[in-house]
C-alpha cells in the first residue's frame, strides 16, 4: 500500500512534466516480471489526470505505456527461458506454482488467447509469459502476441483513466480510486472467465476410459 501511495503521489505530482512518461514507462516495464509494481494503477491515475487538465498528453501516455508493457512482458519471457520457473525458492512457493502450472495448462491449449488476456492480470501475465518461455513458446508468435496485448491494456487502463477523470472531474482522488477498482475487477473477471475456459478444455480434451474400465466400475 505503500509503494501504491507513493507512486500514484509522484506520478500526480509530475502529471505537467515531461518525466512522468519515463515514470510510467520505467513502472509499466518493471511490472512486466516483478509483481508488487501497480503498473495499472499509475497509468490510470495518468490518464485520470490527463482528462482533467490535459496534461499528461493522452496519446503519448497510452503510447509510453504500451511500450513498457511489451518490454516487460517480453522480459519475463526471456527470463523464463534462460533461467526456468522453478530455480528460485520464491518460485516454487505454493501460490506461484498453482500459477505457473495454471499458466502451462493454458499455453497447452490456448496459448494466443492465454498471452493476450493474461496481460490484464497483474500476477497471470509473469506466470503466463515466464513459462512461455520456458516451455519454448515460439518467439515469432509470442513478440507479436505482446505488442498486440501491450498496446489493447494501455488503452484499457487508460480510457478507465478518462472516463473517471470527467465523470468526477472536480473529485480528482475519487475518480482515481473508483478507475483502479474497476479496471481491478474487469482483471478478477478476465482470469475467472479463463480458469473455467481451460477447465472445460482441459475435461474436454482428457481422453475417455477405456470400455473394459467402464464395466469393471459398475462391477
Amino acid at each position: 500500500m505503500d509503494l501504491l501511495t507513493s507512486l500514484t503521489a509522484l506520478v500526480t505530482d509530475l502529471a505537467a512534466s515531461p518525466w512522468v512518461y519515463a515514470v510510467v514507462f520505467a513502472v509499466c516495464a518493471i511490472d512486466g516480471f516483478f509483481p508488487p509494481v501497480p503498473s495499472e494503477t499509475v497509468v490510470v491515475g495518468a490518464a485520470t489526470i490527463a482528462s482533467a487538465t490535459g496534461a499528461p498528453m493522452l496519446p503519448l501516455l497510452i503510447g509510453v505505456a504500451a511500450m513498457g508493457a511489451i518490454a516487460g512482458d517480453n522480459i519475463a519471457y526471456l527470463l523464463g527461458r534462460t533461467i526456468g520457473t522453478t530455480r528460485f525458492r520464491w518460485m516454487r512457493a505454493r501460490s506461484i506454482a498453482s500459477a505457473l502450472e495454471w499458466a502451462r495448462r493454458g499455453l497447452e491449449h490456448r496459448g494466443a488467447l492465454l498471452i493476450f488476456t493474461a496481460r490484464y492480470i497483474p500476477v497471470g501475465r509473469i506466470a503466463v509469459n515466464m513459462t512461455a518461455g520456458a516451455t519454448g513458446y515460439p518467439p515469432r508468435r509470442f513478440v507479436p502476441l505482446s505488442i498486440a496485448a501491450g498496446v489493447a491494456w494501455a488503452a484499457y487502463s487508460s480510457l478507465f483513466g478518462v472516463v473517471a477523470g470527467r465523470w468526477l472531474h472536480d473529485q480528482p482522488l475519487l475518480a482515481i480510486v473508483l478507475a483502479v477498482v474497476v479496471a481491478a475487477l474487469v482483471g478478477w473477471i478476465v482470469d475467472l472467465v479463463l480458469r473455467r475456459m481451460l477447465a472445460r478444455t482441459a475435461t474436454a480434451a482428457a481422453p475417455a476410459a477405456p470400455e473394459s474400465d467402464r464395466v469393471d466400475a459398475r462391477v
